[in-house]
């Protein structure tokens, strides 16, 4: 029997409604949340994402603003644009869109931000918050891969998780957030030494590896949960995805679709987190 889909559009369009009921309020209160996005260059994918994001929030009822600048910007206008944000006390979350220009430094970019307005979840702060289960931002994908879990009903407690990725932005994050659900987790990467046989063992696989086909269908366990974090394209120029859809459809339980997956959930969450900074700097 061919798995079931999670369905990212329908999840990110209640979450959406329920933000926007939750902006309604704070509105009513006399507090506009704000989300400031800053896009450098033209990386033809960052525009696409920004005009997401901007539509999104405008959609819920969240004010957002998009700043672009030329490629050339230096780093140190970049960062005084930041601290400018940082004071604006009319502004509760701030976005940097990956990647930057070669000649800026991403960590020290991130890093200005403050991480009360940290709605991306990438400053090592929120990363302490994490792992120490303080109150932070959680990374945007990370946070909507568990919510996409959360909606099936999936119980985490006592399954096997195998993350195949290891970046600071889903990776790590994606484990942590595993391991606090009760998960047991192991993460590997697309060089790992028999990937397979880790893959094989694990209820839920999440590929975060932007690499095609990193997981196909004698990889799975039959019925396991399946979550395909990859953005990539095929010798037709479709979208797709790390997973080999079509074949580990008919092995898994659950999939993510790429698009219509975890994209969608990403940008969902990146809202969430937007209003939790307002509520929080109004509370």
């Amino acid at each position: 029997m061919p798995a079931q889909l999670i369905d990212g559009n329908a999840l990110a369009k209640k979450i959406r409604a329920e933000v926007a009921g939750r902006t309604r309020a704070l509105k009513a209160r006399g507090v506009q949340p704000c989300l400031a996005i800053i896009l450098v260059g033209e990386d033809p994918a960052s525009q696409v994402y920004t005009k997401h994001k901007v539509n999104d929030s405008t959609e819920t009822g969240l004010k957002a603003t998009l700043e672009t600048y030329p490629a050339d910007l230096s780093e140190e206008k970049l960062l005084a644009r930041i601290r400018e944000l940082n004071a604006d006390k009319s502004v509760h979350g701030i976005l940097v869109q990956l990647p930057l220009p070669r000649h800026m430094d991403s960590g020290k970019v991130i890093e200005a931000i403050s991480p009360a307005k940290d709605v991306d979840g990438f400053h090592v702060a929120s990363a302490g918050a994490l792992v120490t289960g303080q109150p932070g931002f959680w990374p945007c994908t990370p946070y909507g891969c568990l919510k996409m879990l959360e909606d099936i009903g999936y119980d985490l407690r006592g399954k096997h998780a195998v993350v195949i990725g290891r970046s600071n932005i889903v990776g790590k994050p994606m484990a942590l957030m595993l391991l606090q659900k009760n998960a047991t987790v192991t993460i590997c990467h697309s060089a790992t030494k028999d990937l397979a046989a880790h893959t094989r063992q694990a209820d839920v696989v999440v590929a975060a590896v932007g690499k095609r086909n990193v997981l196909t269908a004698d990889m799975v366990k039959p019925g396991a949960v399946v979550i395909d974090v990859g953005m990539n394209r095929n010798e037709a120029g479709k979208l797709c995805g790390d997973v080999d859809f079509e074949g580990v459809k008919e092995v898994a339980g659950w999939i993510t679709p790429v698009p219509g997956g975890v994209g969608p959930m990403t940008r969902a969450m990146l809202l969430v987190n937007t209003l939790e900074a307002a509520e929080r700097a109004a509370a």
